[in-house]
């Protein structure tokens, strides 16, 4: 039989609990063959052999549950796959897709709350949850004043307000107990009412549910702050952009551009799509996708990213990326994707709560009639404790304390250009001991730059100028530097005729009317030999691992220029902090020992150099075998296999998609000190998890004790989840508002 997929989007969700509930009730359906819920992205996907009659009875399952669904288009690809660090749960295979069906597998029994898209985007009024909380609250507010008029009936007032709240709490319940769920939150609270009102205390039934429902508003407008901090990302793209054609421009729709597309961008307009600079230079405001807060020069062949913000200046850029492919795209997608990744704590508390909640059911029961049965004690007076029990056992805010604190985690790390691939990654990161860098493109610029420039009869811009006039047109790194800088000089280059490029020496031409090489000191040697001093300044050159060329002019000998790919600017203060917290720091490169050794003393870091891929992967074994638990930074293809053998593996700025794809983690604008801000995210957030389970287990002990010596009653019960909950969604949200912390700041 042909298999079908469908994809809805699912308005509702608080938490991966409530997508574990949905999907266990999914999966029930007879002809459905698979389901991928996933939490952050709202969707769910269903493959199935069914008809139009197994579509509807979708759709009424989800609906019964308390959500709210509709049809969605299947996204276009996006290449964000996602491998988890080893040891997580699905390491070895590095699985993702199997990752998301085991966050909806692993399931938590006891939670399910009905929200709609309107309580998250903050019009918490008019939702159908937002106005069932005001009609309740009415309801209370009315019963109580009909009350204090007529005493007699009291009771019956406060048992109608009860049902008011109480109906599409019990209509959930029954639906997730039909579909699988049996012990959700709505059965719990269903039961303690119901029981309530049985015993006479139908006031605190109808108080007990107006607060409930309370707190489950709350909840989902915390949860959907959370979920609008990342998704705001996406507002950063301009709606329209303005595309070249025939020399024309006209305004089009940003999300119309295709990969080849020229668009021009004006001063202070936002870029809208990824792409690399045709022409014009410009300073661009990176801060909002990467967190950098210093404006970055560019100009032709620079990259340029959706959502920046040009500078002073007109550019024409080559579009290199689709809409739904830019850089704000993926990193909403790697989010949300890295949301679905359960860390281990989290798959432990979902799997405590598992069987957590049918325990409480049975104390509760215990609570309610063993005094009575065995100790004479009041039956009336028990069962109202066994009930309060039964609302203080409610997982929800436990459930939640794990969760909520990650997705904080996650964006607020994405915000600061700091891409963490879920919540195992995440966990993982504060355990790091060793950290292992390559050089080029991690802790070098990856570019190499004019350092020294010596001139001999001439000064040094004349050499520079006639350096250029011969590099002038070559796309050659080190022709580059050389033309970089000189144009930061704004040096005037002369024009050449008769070029030549000589394979391995160098290149020749007529500059001005003078016959002018610049190459290799070998090369140079054949022409025009040097000096014994001018021998021993390019000696000294190579010592310090920097590449050396000579120009000479009219046969004579009139210049020496040197360069190498420079540390970042933070590359020296970064290292410092992580050796600060007593992290171990090691370089790992291809590039040759000299040169190596060269940037590791000015960095005061252990070098390993010369290294094959299988040589750093090695290395990363050894260190392991050592007891260190290793980060691998890296960029670069050949980083790869070092990246998927460490602990944690970190693709630094815009590494290689390999590397990318690899990695477990990425630091978007290629900081060296994000690696500590990374870590102490990490640490911060395992922080805010063990004060979330303490809010939430200290609140229900210490309200169980008050309960059982008859000091608390319902309506304070409830507050010992409902107002946990909200404590705990609170303190997780701290972690959106972290700030970047520099241990550091001179680089030198």
């Amino acid at each position: 039989m042909t298999t079908h997929e469908i994809r809805y989007r699912i308005d509702g969700m608080d938490c991966g609990a409530c997508a574990a509930k949905i999907e266990t009730a999914v999966r029930r359906l007879a002809e459905v063959s698979e389901v991928n819920v996933s939490f952050p992205s709202e969707t769910m996907t269903v493959r199935h052999r069914g008809n139009a009659d197994l579509l509807e009875a979708i759709e009424k399952t989800i609906r019964g549950l308390g959500f709210t669904l509709e049809s969605a288009p299947s996204p276009k690809s996006l290449d964000v796959r996602m491998p988890a660090a080893a040891g997580s749960c699905c390491a070895g295979g590095r699985d993702r897709g199997e990752n998301a069906r085991e966050h909806a597998l692993h399931g938590v029994a006891a939670h399910g709350h009905g929200h709609d898209e309107r309580v998250r985007h903050g019009v918490w009024w008019t939702s159908t949850k937002g106005r069932l909380t005001i009609v309740s609250g009415l309801a209370l507010a009315t019963a109580w004043a009909a009350g204090k008029l007529l005493p007699g009936l009291e009771f019956w007032f406060f048992s109608a307000a009860m049902l008011i709240g109480l109906v599409p709490i019990a209509r959930r319940a029954a639906m997730a107990a039909r579909t699988g769920t049996p012990f959700s939150i709505e059965m719990l609270m269903s039961i303690a009412a119901v029981g309530a009102v049985i015993i006479g205390a139908s006031e605190e039934a109808a108080a007990v549910v107006f607060l409930f429902q309370i707190g489950e508003l709350l909840e989902g407008v915390a949860a959907g702050k959370a979920r609008a901090s990342i998704q705001s990302l996406t507002k950063l793209v301009p709606k329209t952009a303005l595309l070249e054609e025939n020399g024309q421009t006209r305004e089009v729709q940003a999300e119309s551009l295709i990969v080849g597309s020229t668009i021009l961008v004006r001063p202070g307009d936002r870029i809208p799509a990824d792409g690399i600079v045709l022409s014009g230079e410009s300073t661009i405001d990176e801060a909002p996708v990467t967190g950098e807060s210093v404006p970055v020069r560019k100009g032709a062949g620079a990259a340029a990213f959706a959502g920046t913000i040009n500078g002073e200046a007109v550019l024409r850029i080559h579009v290199t990326a689709a809409a739904e492919d830019n850089t704000i795209a993926r990193v909403v997608k790697l989010v949300e994707q890295a949301q679905e990744a359960k860390a281990p704590s989290e798959r432990f508390i979902n799997r405590f709560a598992s069987y957590y909640t049918p325990s409480v059911v049975i104390v509760a029961a215990l609570v309610a009639l063993v005094p009575p049965l065995f100790f004479d004690g009041s039956l009336s007076e028990w069962t109202y404790k066994g009930l309060a029990i039964l609302l203080i056992g409610c997982p929800c805010a436990l459930v939640i304390s794990t969760p909520a604190a990650i997705a904080a985690a996650l964006s607020s790390g994405a915000r600061r250009g700091l891409l963490i691939k879920g919540g195992a990654v995440l966990e993982r990161l504060r355990d790091v001991t060793a950290v292992a860098l390559d050089k080029t493109g991690t802790l070098t610029a990856g570019k190499p730059r004019v350092t020294d420039v010596m001139a001999f009869g001439r000064s040094e811009a004349e050499v520079l100028r006639l350096a250029a006039a011969l590099e002038r047109g070559s796309s050659h790194p080190l022709a580059k530097a050389i033309l970089d800088r000189v144009a930061d000089q704004e040096i005037e280059v002369p024009p050449v005729s008769n070029a030549k490029a000589l394979g391995g020496k160098g290149v020749s031409g007529l500059v001005e009317g003078v016959d002018t090489f610049f190459g290799s000191p070998l090369a140079a040697a054949a022409t025009a030999a040097l000096t014994p001093d001018q021998s021993a300044t390019v000696t000294a050159f190579n010592e310090e691992g920097k590449t050396v060329s000579i120009l000479i002019a009219d046969g004579r000998i009139v210049g020496v220029l040197a360069m190498r790919d420079e540390p970042r600017a933070d590359a020296l203060s970064g290292l410092r902090a992580l050796t600060a917290s007593g992290i171990k720091t090691v370089m790992l490169t291809g590039d040759n020992q000299r040169t190596a050794e060269a940037i590791g003393r000015q960095l005061g870091i252990e070098v390993y150099a010369e290294l094959l891929p299988e040589d750093k992967q090695r290395i990363v074994g050894e260190l392991r075998e050592k007891g260190f638990v290793v980060a691998k930074i890296g960029d670069g293809i050949n980083d790869a296999p070092a990246l998927a053998a460490a602990d944690i593996g970190i693709a630094m700025g815009g590494g290689t998609d390999v590397a990318l794809e690899t990695a477990d983690a990425a630091i978007l604008h290629g900081r060296v000190g994000d690696i500590k801000e990374m870590i102490t995210l990490s640490k911060n957030t395992m922080a805010n998890i063990h004060q979330n389970v303490a809010i939430a287990l200290g609140l229900k002990a210490i309200f169980l004790v008050t309960t059982i010596i008859g000091v608390t009653g319902l309506w304070p019960a409830i507050l010992a989840d409902t107002g946990a909950t909200v404590l705990v969604t609170g303190n997780a949200m701290r972690l959106l508002r972290t700030k970047p912390q520099r241990a550091f700041s001179g680089g030198d």
